[in-house]
């Protein structure tokens, strides 16, 4: 086994999941845990960082806590069966809360994403999933739910702790007091995706010299989700948690249309051309103590020839990779460690690789 990455969670007997099967709990309870020399030690990284890079930016993240899968097995409606999933993960939150001697929480109630407290208008959103529920049976429901408990950090944080020097000693003391051994780290949630051409080639980049981690290595397209999109208006520094209750759908939203945005960006293909991301799981680069990253497939119906046409008219973030590579669906499925191109994936890539062979999502 890779000692760089490893799967946290994958949807293979679903063979993946869409946006309508994921579930987000927002809560600061999900935020990264503090310290007091802990928070000097961010400040010395950022500082020392942004001398000599003055170009630096602290965009907020969403910090992933956990993540949960489970099957409905009620015949309600959607949301009603994520409620129950999610109450019952609050509940066990509250009963480790207890034990910990702090005050428990109210148990979340999911709300549409319409809700007057949301900072993003997703009227269109509400309308597309009230549509969808009125055409379904309620027997449908009865599947796969993921169920995600999401904080926020930021890059300054992810500097001065997954990517620090000091990550492994906040793991250890992360683990003594508080029993989770990743309560002191930012873990940013990325995404990326499995991009499969018309032509059944799927796209891999070669990674710049001017990009901040994994130079000169292949990666598969991939970000962030941006908390300031789903709070447009607001301000990076005073996006918080409470402004994102009752917009757990347009998070979800953001998850899904962030890593299409990033294809878009990185690669230069129109949206036009891609189909509706799959999430195939979650991956940990341990090169940055174990950061989480969503992991998707996407179909696009341009061949090969079509989309490397695009790639070379260069696109918003073309700086960030040189050359684009294309391996066959039979060469991605063939990949392992014993592999001469194993070693020239970037971590996030390797983890792609291992979903994709795990889920099949297109069933090859």
């Amino acid at each position: 086994m890779d000692p760089e990455v490893s799967v946290m969670l994958h949807c293979a007997p679903s063979q993946g999941l869409e946006e309508d099967q994921i579930r987000v709990e927002m809560s600061s309870r999900f935020n990264r845990r503090s310290a007091p020399e802990v928070e000097k030690h961010i400040e010395a990284v950022w500082k020392d960082r942004v001398t000599r890079e003055p170009w630096l930016f602290n965009g907020a993240k969403f910090r992933l806590r956990s993540a949960e899968l489970s099957t409905s097995t009620n015949c309600v409606a959607g949301d009603e069966a994520a409620q129950t999933s999610i109450s019952e993960m609050a509940e066990r939150e509250n009963q480790q809360a207890a034990h910990r001697g702090e005050e428990p929480c109210l148990t979340p109630v999911l709300t549409s994403s319409a809700n007057a407290g949301c900072c993003r208008d997703t009227a269109k959103e509400t309308q597309r999933d009230t549509n969808t529920v009125s055409s379904r049976k309620p027997s449908e429901y009865q599947k796969v739910v993921l169920s995600l408990q999401l904080g926020l950090t930021c890059y300054k944080d992810f500097l001065g702790t997954n990517w620090s020097q000091e990550a492994v000693s906040l793991q250890r003391r992360g683990e003594v007091e508080f029993g989770d051994p990743q309560a002191l780290l930012a873990q940013p949630l990325g995404v990326g995706a499995v991009l499969v051409t018309s032509d059944g080639q799927v796209v891999l980049l070669r990674r710049s010299q001017r990009v901040a981690e994994a130079v000169g290595l292949l990666d598969i397209p991939g970000g962030h989700p941006e908390p300031k999109a789903v709070c447009q208006g607001v301000s990076e520094e005073a996006i918080n948690v409470d402004l994102m209750q009752g917009c757990e759908k347009a998070v979800v939203a953001e998850l899904f249309s962030s890593v299409c945005a990033e294809v878009r960006d990185e690669v230069n293909v129109p949206l036009s051309f891609l189909s509706a991301p799959v999430l195939m799981g979650i991956a940990l680069n341990h090169t940055s103590a174990g950061r989480p990253s969503a992991e998707f497939y996407i179909r696009c119906s341009l061949t090969m020839e079509e989309v490397k046409d695009f790639y070379w008219r260069g696109g918003p973030e073309a700086h960030e990779s040189t050359d684009i590579v294309f391996l066959s669906r039979g060469e991605m499925l063939q990949l392992d460690e014993s592999a001469s191109l194993w070693s020239e994936l970037c971590p996030s890539a390797k983890g792609a690789v291992l979903l994709y062979q795990l889920v099949r999502p297109d069933g090859v």
